[in-house]
């Protein structure tokens, strides 16, 4: 009796592993801050209950995350794997910090989003394909998946995080600083380019930063393809394009 009470009691411990493992997995405010659980921010961007009901869903977000990061790694950041680095990082922290503030568990779907934000922007005019057959500008893709979601009865709020956090960097490394004329506010650390340097070299496509505002030349030829291996970014082509 006393030997089956054991295997017993040792199989609703092995039954139990699994639940205990997700919700260590996931981000929980008071666990990360009041008892220094600092694995979860990171376990909770990798971790993805995949089940009968949520198995398509994961499958088409590794779908996204490979297909948008492939492009803006041989696009927009062609050569810079620091700048790439460091926009993964950048949307990562703020997710992080938005998902400690708004009690969410999971933050793969956001960080997805937020990459797949920032290649919709810098490609605004290529014309990408929907699910029956819909074709529109890429610049609308994020916000078409999240009104699809919403129109079968999903959670938006992990592909709204995702947007504004991706149109944050968007606005801070591009938009403002280059189209608006403003101060940079975002510059990848030198440490970084110390690890990844820029390499010259390989094939560019799926689009290209928007072009500087022209500005009086400085003294000395200050320029962003200087010192601590910074890039200029420059013009680039959409595709087309004679």
């Amino acid at each position: 009796m006393q030997s089956t009470a054991s295997i017993q009691d040792m199989q609703k411990q092995t039954l139990a592993f699994p639940s205990r493992l997700r919700s260590t997995a996931r981000l929980h405010y008071h666990k990360v801050m009041e008892t220094q659980q600092v694995w979860r921010p990171i376990t909770s961007t990798l971790y993805f209950p995949v089940g009968p009901g949520t198995g398509f869903l994961y499958l088409v977000n590794l779908y996204f995350l490979y297909q948008y990061s492939t492009r803006l790694e041989t696009g927009a950041f062609d050569g810079r794997p620091a700048d790439f680095v460091f926009m993964l990082l950048f949307n990562w922290l703020c997710i992080v910090i938005t998902g400690l503030m708004m009690d969410m568990q999971l933050l793969m779907i956001p960080l997805i989003m937020s990459v797949l934000y920032v290649w919709a922007q810098l490609n605004r005019e290529t014309i990408v394909s929907f699910w029956f057959g819909t074709r529109f500008k890429a610049c609308y893709l994020p916000w078409v998946i999240l009104g699809f979601n919403y129109i079968i009865g999903g959670s938006v709020v992990n592909e709204l995080i995702g947007n504004l956090v991706g149109h944050l960097y968007f606005f801070l490394m591009f938009k403002y600083p280059m189209d608006l004329g403003g101060r940079s506010f975002l510059s990848t650390p030198d440490f970084l380019y110390r690890f990844l340097p820029n390499r010259r070299g390989g094939v560019s496509g799926f689009g290209a930063p928007p072009s500087r505002r022209p500005a009086a030349p400085e003294a000395g030829g200050g320029g962003g393809g200087g010192m601590g291996g910074r890039h200029a970014w420059g013009a680039g082509f959409r595709l087309g394009d004679d």
